[in-house]
């Protein structure tokens, strides 16, 4: 029976996530201080942290499984960074009382909404159309260049679609701290650096995987993560 290290490591960091997390709502409730824009983080990220455990089965067809080496980076990232740099807007809220208007709040939710669909239909879409490329894409056949990649749906859009939803997700994970602080806006600002870096090595990998077939790929979708912007 094998043991898949890089699944190991991230579901560690996950659930490390998840109890730091709820360690953290525990404090605010017996502080007397949970309102609003805590409830909000708190069912964002373990909504987003359930729903990974959920659909764990898409990952394998992300890059962190595909091509991120296990070494270093990826351990610490999984072990370190996801459980004790996620939680910092849990840890701004504990200390910063925030009352979070109603309209806000309404807002907030929409950016977890979309960034959800986005994030969790593209990665869906991928995964699908890897196991069996004919399967229908938003009810309609996938169109295909080059027999390999996929130009319907999300990943018609943008190149990177599931990279955007992520990164929706993370702004609404801090969005509930509001605007006083930079502190709770680390983790969506690493995470657009690191998904841009990651984004500019994929595209490498992939031009000189497909060539020609990648080429024309870009020509049909230009846009990398965001359509009319990047």
């Amino acid at each position: 029976m094998g043991v898949d290290l890089k699944f190991f490591f991230i579901r560690a960091g996950m659930m490390a996530w998840l109890f730091i997390n709820l360690s953290l709502l525990a404090k605010s409730y017996l502080a007397g201080s949970v309102n609003r824009a805590v409830i909000l983080y708190q069912f964002f990220c373990g909504w987003y942290i359930i729903d990974y455990f959920i659909h764990e089965e898409f990952m394998t067809s992300t890059w962190d499984i595909i091509a991120e080496r296990l070494g270093f980076m990826l351990v610490f990232g999984d072990l370190v960074f996801i459980p004790f740099t996620f939680t910092i807007q849990g840890w701004w809220l504990l200390g910063n009382k925030m009352e979070l208007p109603l309209l806000a709040s309404v807002a907030n939710c929409i950016i977890f909404l979309i960034g959800y669909l986005v994030f969790r239909g593209a990665n869906k879409q991928k995964h699908l159309f890897k196991k069996d490329p004919k399967a229908p894409i938003w009810g309609k056949p996938p169109k295909v260049v080059g027999g390999k990649l996929l130009v319907s749906g999300y990943w018609g859009i943008a190149r990177h679609c599931n990279y955007l939803g992520d990164l929706l997700l993370a702004l609404s994970f801090s969005l509930p701290c509001g605007a006083s602080s930079v502190i709770p806006y680390f983790y969506p600002t690493y995470l657009l650096i690191l998904l841009i870096w990651r984004e500019r090595r994929d595209e490498a990998r992939c031009s000189e995987k497909y060539k020609d077939i990648w080429a024309e790929y870009c020509k049909l979708v230009p846009w990398r993560i965001l359509p009319y912007v990047y």
